[in-house]
């Protein structure tokens, strides 16, 4: 199989940190500023950041359509933390939804402003050994829908998760040098692109 190649939405957020990760990983990273390169990827990352902001940006530089374009071609896509508010169908405190790919209802900034930014360790589905997550103005999963796998919890919300081709954490695995959540990606696009190629 041909190398994959990863992308990472470079409209804000923590674009060179994802590109770390998914090099380490033995994958290609590039950073996507126009839609016309969605088409020259298997994978792409929304990263952290500011999800409102982002949707400006998204809009902006006419993105909106293309991602939904890119997920209905089963192409997988991880969003974390405010990725995460961009793929989920409902939000708990805004009408103003995204991409509306995930079934789950999230909560924004959830953990409120006296933790705006810590560190957890979670037992992670399918990971034999526990995992240090950094959460920074973190939101979590309020419910989900009957098709979504929960991978993680922390104080019994939800903060990982994953549907079909989409995969969401509420935390940021690109800043830790722990690559076992970033091999979890690539092992479902390298998957995608297995069956894209029968």
């Amino acid at each position: 199989m041909s190398e994959l190649i990863i992308g990472v939405l470079g409209l804000q957020g923590a674009v060179s940190e994802h590109i770390k990760q998914i090099e380490a990983t033995h994958c290609k990273g590039i950073i996507v500023k126009k839609p016309e390169q969605l088409h020259d990827i298997d994978g792409l990352i929304l990263p952290g950041g500011e999800s409102t902001t982002m949707r400006k940006l998204i809009d902006r530089y006419g993105f909106l359509e293309p991602l939904k374009q890119f997920s209905l071609q089963q192409k997988p896509i991880f969003g974390t933390c405010a990725g995460m508010v961009l793929v989920a169908k409902d939000l708990t405190d805004s009408d103003d939804v995204h991409l509306k790919l995930m079934d789950v209802r999230v909560k924004r900034n959830a953990f409120g402003r006296q933790k705006e930014s810590f560190e957890a360790t979670l037992q992670i589905k399918g990971f034999e050994s526990p995992y240090t997550a950094v959460f920074i103005r973190a939101p979590y999963i309020e419910t989900a829908g009957d098709q979504v796998a929960v991978l993680a919890t922390y104080e019994n919300k939800i903060v990982a998760a994953k549907q079909d081709h989409i995969l969401v954490s509420a935390f940021h695995p690109e800043l830790t040098s722990d690559t076992r959540f970033m091999k979890l990606f690539v092992d479902m696009v390298k998957k995608s692109k297995e069956i894209a190629a029968y």
